[in-house]
């Protein structure tokens, strides 16, 4: 109990310095808030790429192509590869997007068939606006992701044009998958009429694969793209995953280039919480002087240099942790790449972590001048007031 009651006398201690405290504080808050946002940014990347042990979804591309624009397959492919053992089901899908290249505000199109709108809806997918008979019955009608919906402020019954499309918003699609919540769905004969500027479309971007079991899915690949190995739009099958690293490799790298700003940040955090420390302990040399006269043994003072430097770091941590956890919760930040889409991390985790670290941090650029002052006497504290 003796060690939490120097607590409100910490706090008066940090209080004492207004200006340097606000300036260290800030200074915290702003690398977290990096932090964290570089954090977020990676987690979104690996919650897009990393496969998992049920992944049973293949995407078939055409061989040698990446911009959606690039890659042209028949549709007629779709009943040869549903012919193909191990495949329950597949989806021609058409994509036209406004922008191939890396951005933070593309609009992404996918002409899915009326028929086969069960099965492009995601896994986790729910309509929380309109229905799927709304859609099914209008021809421009879109389905649109909440992600989208948000960042754009459009609402059911809403009209929206992007790259050259426009459409009606019929329902709204509400799921935790970034490649479904920042997509509008269209039906594929209006998709493929509007981008060919009213030509008839029997050509598609690529084939979404379901199979039996997530154990088929190589060998499943396998026999695609050996079926139409000698045809005259060879393909390239890839599980889902590994096709969106595929596709944002650019983004992937930009990510791991990234973490060496988070890390910078940490040093950042580090340095500030030490100066701040080694600044106070110098101050009040004089104080601990005193407090060792009213009875203060040196490791209690030494604590309290600990909790001065934990309370600095967490209440930065805080800050900027919860900064940047506002900014992408209320933002919808999505990197956009050759149509797939990586989305920063809204769970907490990210700022759960940073404040964490920063607590850490705190408490380990405390320790040292904690030590020293707790082996400091009494009399040496006097001799340099």
């Amino acid at each position: 109990m003796k060690l939490l009651k120097v607590v409100p006398t910490v706090l008066k201690h940090i209080k004492r310095a207004p200006i340097r405290s606000s300036l260290t504080l800030g200074g915290i808050a702003v690398a977290m808030f990096l932090f964290v946002m570089v954090e977020s940014m990676r987690i979104g990347v690996k919650e897009a790429t990393e496969m998992t042990a049920n992944e049973t979804t293949l995407v078939v591309y055409r061989e040698n192509r990446y911009c959606p624009f690039s890659s042209k397959l028949p549709q007629y492919y779709e009943q040869r590869i549903d012919d193909i053992d191990g495949v329950s089901s597949v989806v021609p899908i058409q994509i036209h997007v406004s922008n191939c290249g890396a951005s933070l505000d593309v609009v992404t199109f996918r002409g899915i068939p009326r028929d086969s709108i069960e099965h492009a809806i995601a896994k986790d997918g729910t309509i929380v606006g309109g229905t799927l008979d709304d859609w099914k019955h209008r021809g421009d009608g879109a389905i649109v992701g909440k992600g989208l919906a948000a960042r754009r402020g459009i609402k059911v019954g809403d009209r929206f044009s992007a790259a050259g499309i426009d459409v009606f918003v019929a329902a709204i699609q509400e799921t935790d998958e970034a490649q479904d919540k920042n997509v509008a769905l269209v039906q594929l004969p209006f998709l493929q009429e509007s981008a060919r500027k009213g030509g008839t479309g029997t050509i598609v971007t690529q084939f979404n694969v379901e199979v039996d079991d997530a154990s088929y899915l190589d060998s499943v690949a396998s026999r695609i793209d050996e079926t139409f190995a000698h045809d005259e739009h060879p393909t390239a099958t890839f599980p889902e995953k590994a096709f969106v690293g595929r596709a944002a490799r650019d983004i992937v790298q930009l990510s791991e280039v990234a973490g060496i700003l988070a890390w910078g940040a940490l040093a950042a955090v580090f340095a500030l919480v030490a100066n701040a420390v080694i600044l106070a302990v110098r101050d009040r040399v004089k104080d601990h002087a005193v407090f060792q006269t009213l009875g203060f043994t040196g490791w209690l003072i030494g604590w309290m240099v600990m909790i001065e430097g934990a309370a600095i770091a967490l209440i930065g941590g805080l800050l900027g942790g919860a900064a940047a956890y506002t900014t992408v919760k209320l933002g919808h930040f999505t990197m956009t790449m050759e149509g797939v889409n990586i989305e920063l991390s809204t769970k907490p985790s990210a700022a759960i972590i940073g404040i964490a670290i920063s607590l850490g941090l705190g408490i380990f650029a405390a320790v040292v001048p904690a030590i020293r002052l707790a082996r400091t006497d009494i009399a040496s504290c006097f001799r340099a007031v």
